[in-house]
C-alpha cells in the first residue's frame, strides 16, 4: 500500500484536477478568514497538494505543530503563518516527489513571511518513533485526509499519543465509511488512492482511538461524500462515505461516558474569529458570556488545554450526579418507583430533558 500511494501521489497525479473524486480535495471547506493564508503560498505548492479543506484549529500562535502526510507543504506553510515566529511547524511525508516541492520553496516562504519556522521530514506516519521527534513535544498534531492511506492506523494513533504534550490535541480530517469497506474496494488501487479504499468504518475508528489512549473522541464536523465518477461509483455501491473532522485530546483519566459533576463554563469570547461562540465539537457550541453546563470530560478538555485562558470555570469534581442526560447512555433501571420522592435521577428518562437544552452533548 505504501508503494501504491507513493506512485499515485508522486507519479500518477500531476495536479489537483487529476483527482477523480472530491474525497481528498474540497476547497469550499476552507473558512473565509483562512483563504488569505493560502494566497501567500507558492503556486506550485498549491497545485501539487491533494488535501480536503484546511485543517487549522484556533490558538496556534507560538505552538509546536506536526502535520502528518504533509505532501507538498500547503498546510504546513498555512499553519506556519498561524504559529508565527515563536512557533514551529514540522511536516512528515513519505513521497519524495511531494517533499521535493515542499523543501524547494522553504526559502521563498521564509522571505515572504519574515521568519523561518518550518521543516520537513521523510518518513511514514505509522513509524513516527523512527523520526527525530521527541516524545511529548507537540502542542497540536494535524492531518488532512491522510490517515485513511495508512495500512496501520492503530500505529498512527499510538505515535500521535506519544508525541503530544499533556493537554495537546490531534485535530484532523479524514474519510470514514458507514460500514466496513469490502475487500474489493480496499484492494482497488484507484479507490485507495482517492482516499476511499482505506476508509475506516467510523465505529472501528472510535475503538482504535480509545485503545490508543484517546478515551473521548470528539466529532467537530462532517459532510457526506458522493462518488460521481461513472467508472468508480459502481465499485463502491452499498458503501456510504463521509469526510469528518475529529479532535482527540491527550488527557489521562478521561471517562468513557459523559459524567455530570454539576460543572459549567463561561466562554469569554476572546478567541480570534470566534467572538460570538466557540465550537468545541458538533455538540458543544458555547456562546460568549453564557453559563454552559458541561460534563467532566468537557470541563477537563477546556481547563487542561491551551483553551483554558479563554474560559471561566464553575465547579469541581467533589460531587457526582450520575450520567449527563441525553449523552448516549441512560440509567438502565426502571424509574417508576423512585426511593427519594421528588428527586430526579440523573440519566433517567425524567432527568430534565434533552442534552441540548442543558448544554452538554
Amino acid at each position: 500500500m505504501h508503494e501504491l500511494v507513493k506512485d499515485y501521489y508522486g507519479k500518477q497525479l500531476a495536479g489537483t484536477a487529476d483527482l477523480r473524486t472530491s474525497a481528498c480535495c474540497d476547497a469550499s471547506a476552507v473558512p473565509g478568514w483562512l483563504k488569505p493564508l493560502l494566497a501567500r503560498i507558492h503556486p506550485e505548492v498549491l497545485e501539487r497538494y491533494y488535501g480536503c479543506g484546511l485543517v487549522a484549529p484556533p490558538l496556534l500562535a507560538g505552538c509546536r505543530v506536526l502535520d502528518l502526510g504533509s505532501g507538498s507543504g500547503r498546510d504546513v506553510y498555512a499553519l506556519a503563518q498561524l504559529a508565527g515566529a515563536q512557533g514551529e511547524v514540522v511536516g512528515v511525508d513519505m513521497t519524495d516527489e511531494q517533499l521535493d516541492v515542499a523543501v524547494k520553496h522553504r526559502a521563498w516562504h521564509a522571505e515572504r513571511f519574515g521568519y523561518a519556522n518550518v521543516r520537513f521530514l521523510h518518513g511514514y506516519i505509522e513509524r513516527l518513533d523512527e523520526l527525530d521527534l521527541a516524545p511529548a513535544s507537540f502542542d497540536v498534531i494535524v492531518s488532512n485526509c491522510v490517515v485513511n492511506l495508512s495500512p496501520d492506523k492503530e500505529a498512527v494513533l499510538r505515535g500521535v499519543q506519544r508525541l503530544l504534550k499533556p493537554g495537546g490535541e490531534f485535530y484532523f480530517s479524514d474519510v470514514y465509511a458507514d460500514r466496513r469497506v469490502p475487500e474489493a474496494v480496499r484492494n482497488d488501487p484507484v479507490l485507495y488512492g482517492e482516499c476511499l479504499g482505506g476508509a475506516l468504518y467510523w465505529n472501528d475508528f472510535l475503538g482504535l482511538a480509545r485503545q490508543a489512549g484517546f478515551a473521548d473522541p470528539r466529532l467537530v464536523e462532517d459532510r457526506p461524500l458522493a462518488v460521481t465518477d461513472p467508472e468508480l461509483a459502481p465499485r463502491t455501491a452499498g458503501v456510504n462515505f463521509h469526510s469528518a473532522t475529529y479532535r482527540l485530546f491527550k488527557l489521562d483519566g478521561l471517562e468513557s461516558d459523559c459524567e455530570d459533576y454539576g460543572q459549567a463554563v463561561v466562554y469569554r469570547g476572546s478567541i480570534a474569529q470566534h467572538a460570538q461562540a466557540f465550537v468545541l465539537d458538533k455538540h458543544h457550541r458555547i456562546e460568549t458570556g453564557r453559563v454552559f453546563p458541561v460534563c467532566g470530560n468537557t470541563f477537563r478538555m477546556l481547563r487542561e488545554s491551551r483553551l483554558a485562558p479563554h474560559f471561566d470555570f464553575i465547579g469541581d469534581f467533589s460531587r457526582h450526579y450520575g450520567l449527563f442526560a441525553g449523552c448516549g447512555k441512560a440509567l438502565p433501571f426502571g424509574t417508576n418507583a423512585v426511593a427519594n420522592a421528588g428527586t430526579n435521577t440523573a440519566g433517567s428518562a425524567s432527568s430534565g430533558g434533552s442534552a441540548e437544552s442543558r448544554g452538554c452533548c
